[in-house]
């Protein structure tokens, strides 16, 4: 939820900027942002971050892809579970994890996936060439699995 502040009298006269000032989200909702790209200035954790909005792993695998520990995996995997970015589900003895049904996890998803010019795994044409940025935000949903919904 976004909250704005109430709009402050600007001591000089620049232009029109009351509607911006207006929408400006409060100090408070950009914190709560902030802490969200935080969690994300990490390689490792960026990288963990990146597998889990393709597939659900458990930590055991998470760790041989990353190649750490699995208690530092752990560690990275607890940072971003308490930003909201990811969650897990209980398979017996396991915890498998996957990317948060969020928004702010969909959006960071988009932004990680265009920043680093990749697309989903499996989103090949038929002659086996990569969809492009914007082709990839086009469509509802990747073939592997995750959700795109810029529509």
């Amino acid at each position: 939820m976004v909250i704005y502040m109430t709009t402050p009298i600007l001591p000089h006269n620049h232009g029109d900027i009351h509607n911006v000032l207006e929408a400006m989200p409060s100090k408070d909702t950009c914190a709560d942002m902030a802490s969200a790209f935080k969690q994300l200035c990490d390689g490792t954790r960026l990288q963990i971050f990146w597998l889990l909005c393709h597939s659900e792993e458990c930590v055991l695998n998470i760790s041989a892809a990353v190649g750490m520990s699995a208690p530092a995996v752990s560690h990275h995997l607890r940072c971003l579970k308490d930003a909201g970015l990811i969650t897990g589900n209980r398979h017996g003895k396991e915890v498998h994890y996957h990317i948060a049904s969020t928004t702010q996890a969909a959006l960071l998803h988009h932004f990680v996936d265009s920043y680093l010019h990749t697309s989903c795994p499996g989103e090949f044409d038929s002659q086996g060439i990569s969809h492009s940025q914007t082709e990839h935000f086009q469509h509802e949903s990747c073939s592997c699995g995750c959700s795109h919904s810029d529509n």
